[in-house]
């Protein structure tokens, strides 16, 4: 039994939107539907495997602007991401106008996600980390079992998410990168929103932008 995934980079941004599943039950979830839905549709059905929801990390345009459609299309749950991210979902409209995107089906979560709660794919299960400051009720997905976290903008490879948005706060992403993300075993691989994957070790002993305290 193991969790698989396969990263899509969606949108004109090239985020990276995941398809993770359980290969015992074949069951999957997206990740950041971002847009691109026929490239994402398309990585499924070459997995062969059967997708039943949907999950967010934050309200973004570039990670949330094809998750309405899609859940339509498909009839699937949106879980996440924390109810303090209602304050970029109902801004979606001013989103698509603003970056250019195709106008964005408005949509509410079935479940909003709250630090230490769990969601189930399959057999595979994944604790929720609530790490603020890129956006306020922004979401981390972390499987112990398959030694991966999704971290939407959070953290990057080399780098972390931007602040300088509304709602953004710089030590307060600093603050839940140190003490929640900086606290999951090393080896831990995670993908980010954007860029290449990197491991939660690597990222604490070379990340220009995040001084461990002590």
């Amino acid at each position: 039994m193991a969790l698989q995934y396969k990263i899509v980079p969606v949108t004109a941004f090239e985020q990276n939107c995941s398809i993770l599943w359980c290969d015992e039950t074949m069951e999957a979830v997206v990740v950041d539907p971002g847009g691109d839905l026929n490239r994402i549709e398309q990585a499924i059905k070459a997995a062969g495997v059967t997708l039943v929801s949907i999950w967010l990390t934050h309200g973004h345009i570039d990670h949330v602007g094809g998750t309405g459609e899609l859940a339509l299309k498909e009839d699937l749950p949106i879980i996440g991401p924390h109810k303090d991210e209602q304050f970029w979902l109902d801004l979606l409209p001013q989103q698509s106008a603003m970056f250019g995107f195709p106008a964005a089906e408005l949509f509410t979560p079935q479940r909003w996600l709250n630090e230490g709660d769990t969601v189930e794919v399959g057999n595979q299960s994944f604790s929720i980390l609530h790490c603020p400051g890129h956006t306020p009720g922004h979401v981390v997905f972390y499987s112990a079992q398959g030694k991966l976290a999704v971290v939407g903008d959070v953290l990057f490879n080399g780098g972390i998410g931007r602040t300088d948005f509304p709602k953004g706060d710089h030590q307060t992403l600093v603050d839940a990168i140190q003490k929640k993300l900086f606290l999951l075993p090393a080896d831990t691989a995670f993908i980010p929103g954007h860029g290449p994957m990197s491991t939660i070790g690597h990222e604490k002993e070379t990340n220009p932008f995040v001084k461990m305290y002590g």
